[in-house]
């Protein structure tokens, strides 16, 4: 006879209160998504980049929003993907705000020759074609191929979203092996 795991301390839950909980105890990366679609500039932060496939390179990300800046980025042919650092803390922040204005003179960015705002920050950049849009649920689920890797020029600590905050991540961090 298989002995029984003891379940009467786990909870089973169901719905959007109980998704949100597992999720927010799941660190996740943290990036701002810039667009132009001819109507200025536009960014987001978002935490919803994952890796898809390294050959060939392709990223997704999903946008719970069709309004605003994330209205924008939906229809955008082409974007930039910046991956923040702990340096970053106050462009996550910025760009996380619908009240705070962006691409102002006191932030530093550009364009890149083919027309895409690019943040001038201490992370990577990856230049982006959008593949396919998906809808899921209430959200948008976003495949694109990245074709360009702007590398930064001193890297540092990579940033994750957890609880509801900003974290850093180091050396520190490291879990022993074994």
């Amino acid at each position: 006879m298989t002995a029984q795991p003891d379940t009467s301390t786990v909870a089973e839950s169901t719905g959007a209160a109980a998704f949100k909980a597992a999720f927010g105890g799941h660190p996740a990366g943290v990036s701002i998504i810039t667009a132009d679609i001819g109507t200025g500039p536009v960014g987001i932060t978002a935490s919803s980049v994952a890796s898809v496939s390294a050959e060939p390179a392709i990223l997704a990300f999903s946008l719970a929003s069709q309004s605003g800046s994330a209205a924008a980025i939906a229809v955008a042919d082409s974007l930039v993907v910046h991956l923040l650092t702990t340096a970053d803390v106050g462009l996550a922040r910025a760009f996380a705000s619908p009240a705070t204005e962006r691409f102002t003179a006191g932030m530093v960015w550009t364009r890149l020759e083919t027309g895409e705002p690019l943040l001038l920050h201490a992370g990577y950049a990856l230049r982006c074609q959008v593949l396919s849009r998906t809808p899921a649920g209430g959200s948008l689920l976003v495949a694109a191929s990245v074709v360009e890797v702007i590398a930064p020029v001193a890297a540092g600590a990579p940033m994750v979203y957890h609880r509801r905050a900003f974290h850093g991540l180091g050396g520190h961090t490291v879990l022993a092996e074994g």
